[in-house]
């Protein structure tokens, strides 16, 4: 873990964690909650990259630190969360798609790859801070699904699958911690433009990958995700967002969806 803090500065009153940090949604939430205050810690896999986000955050005047890691190791998650003396916030975003097969030809590798990255890896770093989150007086448990989690669409019956998975892991834990000092948020975003997600999801075919957003003038970006997410968690105690869509304005629905061109 990389922390440069030095004994003359001021800890931050809040701690959030984030995983799936390296880029997009990630990237963009632990910017908008260091700017909010919060000295944010930094997870995934890439940790070029994460250095690279916290010496940007670091840079802007926040507060950043890394820890690279793989959601779906347990052993590692739990190692993680030994090292993290605090945690007011866990936003559970790393995730992912893995082709756009029809179930007919879908490669199981695909979707086990996809249900453990988007839901087992929340549960792991879920468990492993809620002690934390706890012991905070006020925490929040974030989980980044999808507008996939409640619609099906030809090809993509994994990734459906698994944000659905991830949906009842957000709406089963708030039954569960009900009448602790917990809160849980769930946001399920719409058709966000980023740099990876698409390009992932097709397997690098860059053509692909852009034809999703062929003709949208203005698909959601990573800085309106995370922008939904810093507001949800700096609500009052009292006031939990259960669950948060949002959608470009040009999305009305899954398919429909206003092209210019």
């Amino acid at each position: 873990m990389t922390d440069v803090r030095t004994a003359d500065e001021k800890r931050p009153a809040r701690t959030a964690v984030v995983s799936g940090a390296s880029s997009g949604i990630g990237a963009a939430t632990a910017w908008a909650l260091a700017r909010d205050g919060f000295e944010v810690v930094l997870t995934a896999r890439r940790t070029d990259r994460l250095e690279a986000v916290a010496k940007e955050i670091r840079d802007d005047g926040g507060a950043a630190r890394v820890f690279p890691l793989d959601v779906t190791d347990r052993e590692a998650v739990l190692a993680f969360a030994g090292q993290v003396p605090a945690c007011d916030v866990l936003v559970n975003n790393a995730g992912g798609a893995y082709g756009t097969e029809h179930i007919e030809n879908a490669d199981p590798g695909d979707w086990r790859s996809m249900y453990e990255v988007n839901v087992v890896g929340a549960l792991h770093m879920t468990q492993a801070l809620l002690p934390s989150l706890r012991a905070s007086g006020d925490g929040v448990v974030v989980v980044i699904s999808s507008t996939a989690s409640f619609t099906c669409y030809e090809g993509g019956g994994g990734y459906s699958a698994a944000k659905h998975g991830a949906h009842v892991l957000a709406e089963t834990l708030r039954l569960e911690v009900c009448g602790e000092p917990l809160r849980v948020v769930e946001v399920a975003p719409g058709m966000v433009h980023t740099e990876e997600f698409a390009l992932n999801r097709y397997r690098g075919d860059l053509n692909k990958a852009e034809a999703v957003y062929a003709g949208v003038a203005d698909p959601l970006v990573a800085e309106d995700v995370a922008d939904v997410v810093t507001w949800a968690v700096t609500r009052p105690p009292h006031v939990n967002i259960d669950l948060l869509v949002v959608r470009p304005r040009a999305q009305a629905a899954q398919h429909k969806v206003h092209r210019t061109s």
